[in-house]
């Protein structure tokens, strides 16, 4: 039983409701929601007198939802999504006039690849629309895109909701690189080729990558790692002068190698494939400026050959 009367409820709570739901906090739910700490704690304590319940219960990791919690939340988020729809059915989109921040979630690896010509093509057509990259862990990426928080998200991103919707680019391979003069001449190493040579291990938050570390232990290939750094961009300047090696994917060794300073050797084992995609959530299929901006990278990536 209620202790107020549900007719009289402040969209804006429900809207904190959801916020805490997404993100198990009440800090990060005032960030998301422009709110301060206090406020949502406030607002929070409105909503468990009006669904005379705790709704959500503290833990040492994060705000547990309660069991009314968890019936409340799919109806919520259905009629959050009907009115997002209605909202975007009205609103129009010209490219060639918007004025409009899009913000997209990809690693560092994904930007090199794909911003500048991604970048290119919005000055030659879209000389209004902005850009904002942001990088969510994998785990966050659906409530970021489901909140309106993100409106995209670019590259290999596993395990996603239902909600979401992702449509492929290119399945993408990691590879050696190693300098063209490089001493090792063969165009197909063996693993014992690759165990032979010494790396240059290049962090990335890119989540495809930083897997390539398991997978290579689980085939038990031993490298000698004589340098690692924090970030990939300088990886290849330092392979093109020495005869150090990088396992890079193939998109951006080829990105890379427009020169022609580098060799780029395929493995001599199958590792999981990388599959790129660019995507969305359903709560905003019906927004034009998103439709149109996930159809443009689509269009420009698409089996592209890298």
């Amino acid at each position: 039983m209620t202790k107020s009367n549900p007719g009289d409820t402040d969209l804006n709570l429900l809207r904190v409701f959801m916020a805490i739901w997404d993100l198990r906090s009440l800090t990060a739910a005032g960030d998301r929601l422009g709110l301060t700490q206090p406020a949502v704690s406030h607002a929070l304590r409105r909503l468990r007198t009006l669904f005379d319940d705790p709704l959500f219960v503290r833990t040492p990791t994060g705000m547990a939802p309660t069991d009314a919690a968890a019936h409340l939340y799919p109806p919520l988020a259905q009629a959050f999504g009907i009115i997002n729809v209605a909202v975007q059915q009205l609103t129009k989109f010209d490219p060639a006039t918007a004025e409009r921040v899009f913000r997209v979630s990809m690693s560092d690896m994904s930007e090199f690849y794909f911003l500048p010509p991604i970048l290119a093509m919005l000055e030659g057509t879209a000389r209004g629309i902005r850009i904002e990259v942001t990088n969510f862990p994998v785990e966050s990426v659906t409530a970021a895109m489901r909140s309106g928080k993100v409106d995209l998200a670019l590259g290999y991103v596993p395990g996603l909701d239902p909600g979401c919707v992702s449509k492929t680019l290119f399945v993408d391979e990691h590879v050696c690189v190693v300098r063209a003069g490089h001493p090792l001449q063969t165009p197909a190493p063996t693993k014992e080729d690759l165990a032979g040579l010494r790396y240059v291990y290049a962090s990335t938050n890119a989540t495809g990558h930083r897997m390539v570390e398991q997978w290579l232990e689980e085939l038990n290939l031993k490298r000698d790692v004589v340098l690692r750094l924090p970030h990939f961009v300088v990886a290849p300047e330092i392979v093109r002068h020495t005869d150090l090696a990088v396992i890079f994917p193939r998109s951006i060794a080829l990105r890379f190698n427009q020169n022609g300073a580098f060799r780029i050797l395929p493995l001599p084992f199958a590792l999981p494939p990388i599959e790129i995609q660019v995507h969305s959530h359903a709560q905003f299929s019906a927004d034009p400026g998103i439709a149109w901006l996930r159809e443009a990278i689509y269009g420009m990536f698409h089996q592209a050959g890298f």
